[in-house]
């Protein structure tokens, strides 16, 4: 598929930390629009493991290959307003099961009635990250669990930092 010419979509998160199926998404995304941009939640209230500027960069060396087309910023605020602000006519978003369906049904009606020229559009998860979230990578890295095939192998590398067990004395 070819994206279609300066087609600009927004791809929402806070993606702390970025998983395989958040780039799942964004690599569909990126065939079918010009330019996606990323914006970054940095959501406080969620208290992040990463600082924005680290899930950039994680973001960034997964997917080197996009360069140009491939825009960060962090943003917190009316999503359609800052869509408005840069041009772009779609969000993107993923759904994973039938609650993120719902959760997500809500958002688009409500971004469609704010701003009635940015459509939301929906990937579906690769099943084989149906059932990944970054909450449940950190769970279980902070428990010592295995990550690996969840995240790019940058993640698992600093998840691994992050939660590095302290000899007991």
């Amino acid at each position: 598929m070819t994206p279609s010419a300066n087609s600009v979509a927004v791809y929402p998160g806070t993606f702390d930390p970025i998983t395989n199926g958040h780039l799942d998404i964004l690599e569909r995304s990126l065939a079918v629009f010009q330019k996606v941009i990323v914006t970054i939640a940095p959501n406080i209230r969620k208290n992040p493991l990463f600082t924005a500027d680290e899930r950039i960069g994680f973001i960034r060396d997964a997917l080197p290959q996009y360069g140009a087309r491939l825009e960060f910023e962090v943003f917190e605020g009316l999503l359609v307003e800052f869509c408005r602000s840069r041009g772009a006519t779609v969000i993107v978003r993923g759904l994973r099961a039938l609650a993120d369906f719902e959760y997500e049904f809500q958002f688009a009606h409500m971004n469609r009635r704010l701003a009635p020229g940015v459509d939301t559009v929906f990937f579906m998860t690769d099943e084989r990250n149906h059932y990944v979230s970054s909450s449940l990578v950190k769970e279980v890295a902070g428990l010592g669990g295995d990550v690996n095939g969840l995240v790019p192998a940058a993640v698992e590398a600093a998840l691994r930092a992050k939660y590095a067990r302290k000899p007991t004395p």
